[in-house]
C-alpha cells in the first residue's frame, strides 16, 4: 500500500531512538499518521515543524497499518510563526484543532485548501484574526455544525440580526429575541462577512464560534475538552483590545 500527497504537518513526537511519528493533514487522504525513520536527525528534525508544507510518500504492508512516511519540504512556515506571539499562538491553535477534530484518514479537501490559505497569512497580524475566525466557521460547517446566519429563526427577517441561538446555531434578530436576549450568543457583522471587522467584533465572533466548538463539536467526539491552544490564541488576541 502506498500513496503520495501534499500535506500540512500537525504534530510530531519522538518514537524510539531516532524515529518520529508525525500526523499530517493531507488534501487527498485527510489526517494521517505515520513513522518517519531518522525523524530526530539534524537533517530531518528541522523539517518536522508544525504548519510545514510537505510532500509525503506513505507506505505500509496493509492499509490499516501505521505505515511509514518519506517527507520532502515544500514550504516552511517557521519564520512567519516565530515572527510574534500572535502568529505562534494562531498556528498552534489551528493545528491543535485540526488534530483534535478531524477524523482519521477521511479527506476534507475544502477545509484543507482554506487551512493552507490561512497558514500562508501567518505573521500578518492585522488580517489574520479575521481569517482565522472565518476558518473556524468553515471548520464547523465542514464537520456538520455550521451556523445558519441568513435569517431570523423567529421572525424570518433577514435584517437586524444580532444574536445566534446556542441550541440551533440560527440567527436571531433583536425583535425576535425578546426576553431571551441575555441567553443568546452575539452575532457581530463580521460573522456574516459584513462591515470593517474591528477587533471587538472579532472577539465577539470568537465567543460564538468557541461556544459551538466546545458545546457541540467537542461532545460529538467524546469527553475530551477543546485543546488549550485555542483559548491561548483568543487570550493573546484579546490583549490587544
Amino acid at each position: 500500500m502506498d500513496w503520495r500527497d501534499h500535506g500540512i504537518l500537525l504534530t510530531s513526537r519522538r518514537h524510539g531512538e531516532t524515529a518520529a511519528i508525525i500526523e499530517v493533514f493531507t488534501e487527498g487522504h485527510g489526517r494521517h499518521a505515520g513513522v518517519v525513520r531518522g525523524g530526530t536527525s539534524r537533517k530531518i528534525a528541522p523539517i518536522l515543524q508544525p504548519g510545514a508544507q510537505l510532500d509525503v510518500l506513505w507506505r505500509a504492508r496493509l492499509e490499516e497499518h501505521l505505515g511509514a512516511f518519506q517527507v520532502e519540504p515544500l514550504r516552511s512556515r517557521a519564520a512567519a510563526a516565530f515572527s510574534g506571539r500572535m502568529a505562534l499562538a494562531g498556528l498552534n491553535a489551528s493545528v491543535a484543532l485540526l488534530s483534535f477534530c478531524l477524523p482519521e484518514r477521511e479527506p476534507h479537501p475544502a477545509i484543507y485548501k482554506q487551512t493552507e490559505q490561512l497558514l500562508d497569512l501567518l505573521g500578518q497580524d492585522e488580517i489574520w484574526p479575521l481569517a482565522y475566525l472565518r476558518w473556524e466557521l468553515a471548520l464547523l460547517e465542514e464537520l456538520g455544525f455550521g451556523l445558519d446566519l441568513s435569517a431570523c429563526a423567529v421572525t424570518g427577517a433577514a435584517d437586524g440580526l444580532v444574536y445566534v441561538s446556542p441550541k440551533t446555531g440560527r440567527a436571531v434578530s433583536a425583535d425576535g429575541a425578546g426576553e431571551w436576549a441575555d441567553k443568546l450568543l452575539p452575532l457581530p457583522p463580521c460573522l456574516r462577512g459584513e462591515g470593517q471587522a474591528p477587533d471587538a467584533e472579532i472577539a465577539a465572533g470568537f465567543k460564538t464560534t468557541g461556544y459551538f466548538l466546545e458545546h457541540h463539536l467537542a461532545p460529538s467526539l467524546g469527553h475530551n475538552p477543546l485543546p488549550d491552544a485555542r483559548a491561548r490564541f483568543v487570550d493573546q488576541f484579546t490583549r490587544r483590545l
